[in-house]
């Protein structure tokens, strides 16, 4: 059994201090190093780790005598679009899928015609042990790593692509070339920790927190045509949703609407 491990220590001040400066405070810097040793209590090498990644990713300016400050709001609007984070607005299921496909770097760790488990074939409602098409793939961003992809599709639509067409094209824009009009989509999202294959994919300690997706994508006559797995770095990716009201009085129901998915 893959022996957990926590977070390392750096990489939580990371997270935290990344996250403020999203907020907007240190507007008058960020405070010193021993007031983050006593904040966080560590030492000061964790400390220094923690803003090194966050100057190299030109989130702050250290300044030798004058302290760390926020990098400046007109720098960083004229860094190139690749080193900030980005967004994909949702014009619908298709679209915004295959533009997170087309901004990210794809490598295909592996392509297999494997016949079907009972959850993969009770999800795209298959016999056990039809032909289905495994496919791993890790999606990167100019800063690293992004997610680690395993999706299912039917052999009789994914005969027409293999290795070298889901290098070049998002899988989803491949399954549109094949004839197949995507319709919906039903995904679930919780929380898993990585072990240790998935945390080599994605440069990450073993242990780390994932988020971890489950999608079940559906054509226009309702047929499930791809289910996917993918595990994806939080600190990388997040999801934004926008709740709205609808119904009477005596009956109002939340519902959600996806605005988009974030790439940092």
């Amino acid at each position: 059994m893959t022996q957990l491990m926590p977070v390392p220590k750096y990489h939580q001040i990371y997270l935290v201090l990344r996250e403020q400066l999203q907020e907007g405070r240190f507007v008058n810097g960020l405070p010193g190093e021993l007031a983050l040793m006593r904040e966080f209590s560590v030492a000061r090498v964790t400390v220094r780790r923690a803003l090194e990644r966050l100057a190299g990713e030109g989130l702050i300016v250290r300044q030798p005598g004058r302290g760390t400050t926020p990098t400046p709001t007109d720098v960083l609007t004229q860094k190139d679009a690749s080193d900030r984070p980005q967004r994909a607005q949702l014009n619908g299921l298709l679209e915004n899928l295959i533009s997170m496909g087309l901004r990210t770097k794809v490598r295909v760790l592996s392509v297999d015609t494997v016949a079907a488990s009972g959850p993969v074939a009770q999800n795209l409602q298959l016999a056990v042990g039809s032909q289905v098409q495994k496919a791993v793939r890790v999606r990167s961003t100019a800063q690293g790593p992004l997610s680690l992809i395993t999706t299912y599709v039917p052999d009789s639509i994914a005969k027409n692509f293999g290795c070298e067409e889901l290098a070049e094209k998002p899988i989803l824009l491949l399954m549109e070339e094949s004839g197949v009009r995507v319709g919906r989509a039903h995904q679930t999202i919780s929380a898993k920790l990585a072990d240790a294959e998935v945390a080599r994919h994605l440069d990450l300690s073993v242990g780390s927190p994932l988020l971890a997706v489950q999608r079940l994508i559906y054509d226009e006559h309702d047929r499930p045509v791809q289910s996917l797995h993918g595990l994806y770095r939080p600190d990388r990716y997040e999801y934004e949703l926008e709740l709205s009201r609808v119904g009477n009085i005596d009956a109002k129901v939340w519902v959600s609407h996806e605005l988009s998915a974030r790439f940092h």
